[in-house]
């Protein structure tokens, strides 16, 4: 009999092979972000404004073909979309990596973009993984992206140091041929699809994700902090070359950061779990980033101002980089959190886009103090819009093969579901033959909802 509270060898090979997979790709995109404003102006056409789409030519392919790469696979295979994303993924870099241009740099990241295969990814992980035992595959999954972006901002700078701006990509195109390995021969395909509704965005959920007040709130501040990132990194690497440290040592600033900026944010994370203090903490995270940009403002010159202020900014990134999605699938509608989940990453490379395009406009336009002034009044927009974030209850989901045939049959085994104790929401999908619940797992009775539904 298998443990429903442990992985099974089976569950934790697909939890470490589609990490690696997506933990590899990430790295691929993130490790240009500390690196391009260094070596961009010895390409052929370089301007600020080029750099700015160089850097976040990537979000706009990824926002637009999430969630449609996500339905595709659907239809014809999770694996085979997967492993077809990286080949396109590995095909963008190696234009990149072949072209002496920021044009055919920042085409190359366009197209690396395309290969947009992270719902799929996580769609595959929900398929070969049951219910009670999904949720740790999905922290796993996430956590190694957190671990990528740490490993980016050290490797990039190291690589390109010593093989230049073509050898990292050059780099780059080797991580996603060994994703495709790994994900050729050491994923299963799915047999069976995971509960639709909960996985992948279903476009008729779309509107509605867009329109709840609550998952609007979030979906707004994943593009504002991923804006700000991907603009502020049009000038970090410079202003710590101009403050005399050679790139190939932006290491030695970028390692001891990440490692206490995570140290740092743990604690929130616990204390705002366990003391119900989430909102608190939220709200001061976006605090936090709106002081360190608006301190920039005046004192981005000053490497002994520029270094706490990094930490700090990382501190609260990593904080809102890692709740934002926990706080998205909490919120979201039963039924409805693949919808949720795929505007939501809609949202956040959207925002890589519009910051790297608008930040290259600032400061070709205006000045690097501009760039940081923009930024932080972002931000406080941002806490302005937090200020309505309500943290919902902790809660699990729950999915029920259902088998009725009418909407009225449908509507009264929902209104009989939700009278449960501990029932939050109880949605029935007639075309997935599905239920879906929400509930308080301290006070659900499954055998009770099991009776309603047989």
């Amino acid at each position: 009999m298998v443990s429903s509270d442990r992985l099974t060898s089976l569950e934790k090979r697909v939890a470490i092979a589609l990490s690696a997979v997506f933990g590899l790709r990430m790295l691929g995109l993130f490790m240009l972000l500390p690196v391009l404003a260094i070596y961009g102006p010895s390409l052929t056409g370089f301007s600020p404004l080029w750099l700015g789409l160089a850097i976040g030519a990537y979000g706009l392919t990824q926002a637009v073909l999430q969630i449609p790469m996500g339905l595709l696979s659907d239809h014809i295979g999770r694996k085979r979309v997967i492993i077809g994303g990286l080949l396109v993924f590995c095909l963008g870099s190696i234009l990149a990596a072949l072209s002496d241009s920021i044009y055919g740099v920042t085409a190359g990241r366009a197209l690396q973009g395309t290969g947009a295969i992270a719902a799929a990814i996580l769609a595959l992980a929900a398929d070969l993984t049951r219910e009670t035992q999904r949720q740790k595959v999905m922290a796993m999954i996430g956590a190694n992206i957190g671990l990528a972006f740490a490993v980016a901002m050290v490797l990039g700078p190291a690589v390109a140091a010593s093989a230049g701006l073509s050898g990292l990509f050059w780099l780059i195109t080797i991580l996603a041929l060994v994703g495709m390995f790994v994900m050729a021969f050491s994923v299963p395909s799915s047999i069976q699809k995971a509960p639709k509704g909960e996985t992948i965005a279903v476009p008729a959920m779309i509107k509605h994700a867009f329109l709840h007040p609550q998952l609007r709130r979030l979906n707004l501040g994943v593009f504002f902090l991923h804006f700000m990132l991907t603009a502020i990194f049009i000038m970090v690497p410079k202003l710590l070359v101009d403050s005399g440290i050679e790139s190939s040592s932006h290491w030695l600033v970028y390692l001891p950061v990440f490692l206490l900026s995570f140290v740092l944010m743990v604690p929130m994370m616990i204390i705002g779990a366990k003391k119900g203090k989430e909102a608190f903490f939220f709200q001061s995270a976006i605090s936090m980033l709106i002081t360190t940009l608006g301190i920039l403002v005046f004192f981005h010159n000053d490497f002994t101002v520029l270094v706490p202020a990094l930490l700090i900014f990382f501190v609260a990134f990593n904080y809102l980089e890692a709740s934002m999605p926990a706080i998205v699938s909490r919120i979201a509608p039963a039924g409805q959190k693949g919808t949720a989940m795929g505007v939501f990453s809609s949202g956040q490379f959207l925002g890589a886009f519009a910051g790297g395009a608008t930040g290259g406009i600032l400061v070709q336009q205006f000045s690097n103090q501009v760039l940081f002034a923009v930024t932080a009044g972002l931000g406080l927009i941002w806490w302005i819009i937090a200020q309505g974030m309500k943290m919902p209850a902790r809660s699990e989901r729950i999915t029920i093969e259902t088998r009725v045939i009418h909407a009225d049959e449908a509507d009264s085994l929902a209104h009989q579901l939700s009278q449960l104790e501990g029932v939050m929401e109880a949605i029935v999908v007639l075309e997935e033959k599905r239920t879906y619940l929400k509930v308080d797992a301290s006070q659900f009775n499954m055998q009770a909802a099991q009776a309603i539904v047989n």
